[in-house]
């Protein structure tokens, strides 16, 4: 239900390469800083989004998606469900083009002010998984 293949496809491959990854820091035993890199290697820029703002693969990091000075096509939340929807709420006023929730993120009221808004997203799964069954 929250990640059907062709708004999964339609994300990875149509609707642009600034990915703004939410909860990314330097800790590479994180799960985002590998998912981050599988995103870099898949051709994504990825934009560091954590309070600590680090460069993390290279990239500048950013305390906030509102800090971010250039338009950011999805935003990869990679922090706790109770906080995700506040960052879903910011990503479409930021005018991203669609919203991923990472394996165990789950906001149902996010999911639908998401939709409701226009944008795409994808809820529970992970790109890192989902990049090799593109085919």
């Amino acid at each position: 239900m929250y990640g059907d293949p062709r708004t999964i496809r339609r994300i990875l491959n149509e609707l642009g390469d600034t990915w703004a990854v939410v909860g990314l820091s330097a800790n590479e035993r994180r799960a985002a800083h590998g998912v981050a890199d599988v995103l870099q290697r898949f051709g994504k820029r990825i934009v560091p989004v954590h309070p600590k703002a680090e460069t993390v693969h290279g990239e500048p990091g950013y305390p906030s998606l509102d800090a971010i000075p250039f338009p950011v096509d999805v935003v990869d939340v990679f922090v706790n469900s109770e906080l995700a929807g506040g960052i879903a709420d910011e990503a479409v006023a930021v005018g991203a083009k669609a919203v991923w929730f990472q394996l165990g993120v789950v906001d149902e009221g996010a999911w639908d002010r998401v939709r409701d808004a226009g944008l795409d997203m994808v809820m529970d799964r992970c790109p890192a998984i989902e990049i090799p069954r593109l085919g």
